[in-house]
């Protein structure tokens, strides 16, 4: 292809992408779209040839990094042996990997696959109302979630979003939903320590259902770090509390890793860091490190007992997803785990996360920088126009900081679109193949890019 043959090319993409592509929180416009063409390790590469460090793992998931060729020809092996079939019958990579992830998770589950976090969402909500419809008590079918959380996008995990800015204009959503306060080390009150206020946020959960009436709530469901709301860390007892209240109250534990897994927070799971074993676990992203789509729903195996009464025609439970585990999928995925396991990814995320929190201490010299939150490889950055007073910094500045990150050949993200007026977190969730020299280069840049931005405030 000639240069002049390789400018049409770009501009036909270009233009056909204006025309037909319908992007994600992308306002209207006409602009020319930034259109990635290639990826290798923690870097990606534009049309026009310019190449990024990809902070983000593009939406938090792709742990295992770009390139890895492994899970490529996994995928392509398994699409020669048997393409699909749907899980109203078997396969063995479903097989194989069902019995994997309980290995991950520490204990016996049962797992429903589908494609996205949304879907592993709906599915646990579905699931824990019939749950406790066949244990005799079918008035509880109220979910209780918490405001500032992301949990999807369809209408029942929009409807446990605790982010109203996703919802206008969609709303009513599924009803059922309740939400209480997100715990926040960074604003809890003054001369609070830091394990009384856990154990006070989870009288906040047990408040609600008791006022609430506990025969009436089926599930609470959480993070073990709030990510997309602005990577808010919890109190370190805080799991550990609400799973208490939620065991006497008889009240489903769903832990959302959807983000948080697969190593993210240096342990194979969030929910790890706690004494904890959830009742249901969601996962997706990082379980194939975004090399093909899938979710899971892991639900005790006591529980998976609750839906085998012969008796009843509709005890089952009557869902069917056309993709959901799909065997290539699977296969990719159970592959993605045998590597991060060869390479030691999770306790490589937890010491490299050491190195992240500690280089990205130098960004406390500016003033608008009032929290530097970092949990494996997982960091949030919270930028105050008043440090004393933690009052947010708006949104357009923070914008900006993120565009002159970028134009320094650097991809960091926000947490854009939440609750008004508390958009103002710049977040990092780099691949876990990260190495030092780029976690030198994400620091110096955003300190760069604050500088310019913000030096002169």
């Amino acid at each position: 292809m000639t240069e002049a043959e390789g400018r049409i090319a770009k501009e036909e993409i270009y233009q056909r992408d204006r025309r037909h592509v319908w992007h994600a929180f992308a306002p209207y416009s006409e602009q020319n779209p930034w259109v990635v063409e290639e990826a290798e390790g923690v870097h990606v590469v534009d049309l026009e040839g310019r190449r990024y460090l990809d902070a983000m793992a593009g939406l938090w998931c792709v742990n295992a990094g770009y390139g890895q060729e492994r899970l490529a020809r996994a995928g392509y092996e398994q699409m020669r042996r048997m393409p699909y079939y749907p899980l109203s019958a078997a396969h063995t990579p479903a097989a194989l990997l069902a019995d994997r992830l309980s290995g991950w998770l520490g204990a016996d589950y049962r797992v429903f696959f589908n494609n996205s976090g949304s879907e592993a969402n709906e599915t646990a909500f579905k699931l824990a109302r019939q749950y406790h419809a066949q244990t005799g008590q079918p008035g509880r079918y109220k979910i209780i979630a918490r405001y500032r959380a992301y949990h999807g996008s369809t209408l029942g995990a929009l409807a446990a979003t605790g982010q109203q800015q996703r919802k206008y204009l969609y709303e009513p959503l599924a009803p059922g939903f309740l939400h209480i306060p997100a715990p926040d080390l960074y604003r809890r009150p003054d001369g609070l320590d830091p394990i009384q206020y856990g154990k006070q946020c989870a009288q906040q959960l047990e408040q609600v259902i008791v006022w609430e009436g506990p025969e009436t709530v089926a599930a609470f469901i959480m993070e073990p770090v709030i990510t997309g709301g602005g990577v808010i860390l919890p109190p370190p007892n805080y799991l550990d509390e609400v799973a208490a209240v939620c065991r006497r109250h008889g009240v489903l534990l769903i832990v959302d890793e959807v983000i948080c897994g697969f190593g993210r927070t240096g342990k194979n799971f969030g929910f790890q860091h706690s004494r904890v074993q959830p009742d249901i676990v969601t996962m997706a992203k990082g379980i194939t490190s975004a090399y093909a789509p899938l979710s899971a729903t892991a639900v005790r195996q006591d529980l998976y007992d609750a839906f085998k009464d012969p008796s009843d025609p509709y005890g089952y439970f009557r869902q069917v997803n056309t993709f959901g585990g799909h065997p290539v999928s699977c296969a990719v995925a159970l592959e993605n785990l045998s590597l991060m396991e060869e390479l030691e990814l999770v306790p490589r995320a937890a010491r490299m996360g050491d190195v992240l929190a500690q280089a990205l201490e130098r960004l406390y010299r500016h003033p608008n920088v009032g929290d530097v939150r970092v949990h494996g490889l997982l960091a949030g950055i919270e930028l105050v126009a008043n440090r004393e007073e933690k009052t947010p910094l708006e949104a357009d500045l923070v914008k900006r900081v993120i565009a002159a990150c970028k134009a320094r050949g650097l991809i960091v993200g926000r947490n854009g679109d939440t609750v008004a007026g508390f958009n103002n977190v710049i977040t990092l969730a780099p691949p876990l193949i990260i190495e030092e020299p780029e976690i030198a280069f994400i620091a110096e840049t955003l300190d760069e890019a604050m500088q310019e931005v913000l030096g002169g405030r």
